[in-house]
């Protein structure tokens, strides 16, 4: 396994709505393999394969496993999702307003509405189709991260943004939603 390198805001694949995973060979699990490593290591709870530079439709998310998280999200915590063409294919009426930040976004925190529960299918790391429900903030990972998948980010879509301060928690600061965007 080895780390890539996550793309910045900047970079024009993020921008782009990334091709059908149609081949599970063993590049692909590679590609899943050095993604899970990229994501555990940033740390971050969720990474889409364009933040790597690959135009592809495959995520893999991952709520932290600590004891405060098995608490807080229970069997949610921990767990590793590795989702190649996943799909919304239903949605709670509720949507609820949360932080995000992105790791090809260093820096900022933004306040997004989305979902409160959704049911997503997709193929595991070896196609084999598969369905699950997932809701609070797994279900805001998942979002989050297919939205990376359509070349949307969540500074396009957040109500207002802040800029982290140096112990990397958001500051009272408001950026202009919008303006990180490339």
């Amino acid at each position: 396994m080895a780390l890539l390198p996550i793309i910045k805001v900047e970079h024009p694949v993020l921008r782009k709505k990334a091709i059908k995973v149609t081949n599970f060979d063993k590049t692909f699990q590679q590609l899943v393999d050095d993604m899970i490593e990229t994501m555990i290591d940033a740390p971050g709870v969720g990474l889409a394969a364009p933040q790597v530079g690959v135009s592809q439709r495959l995520i893999v998310v991952r709520l932290p496993d600590d004891e405060e998280s098995k608490a807080e999200y229970g069997d949610q915590a921990g767990v590793i999702y590795v989702v190649a063409n996943p799909k919304i294919i239903k949605t709670s009426k509720e949507v609820v307003d949360g932080i995000e930040a992105c790791l090809s976004i260093p820096g900022y925190y933004g306040e997004v509405e989305r979902y409160e529960t959704i049911v997503i299918t997709g193929q595991d790391r070896y196609g084999k189709d598969f369905r699950v429900k997932s809701k609070g903030w797994q279900a805001r990972v998942f979002q989050h991260e297919i939205d990376h998948l359509d070349g949307i980010l969540y500074t396009d879509i957040a109500k207002k943004m802040w800029q982290a301060k140096d112990d990397d928690t958001p500051a009272d600061e408001n950026v202009e939603a919008g303006d990180l965007s490339a």
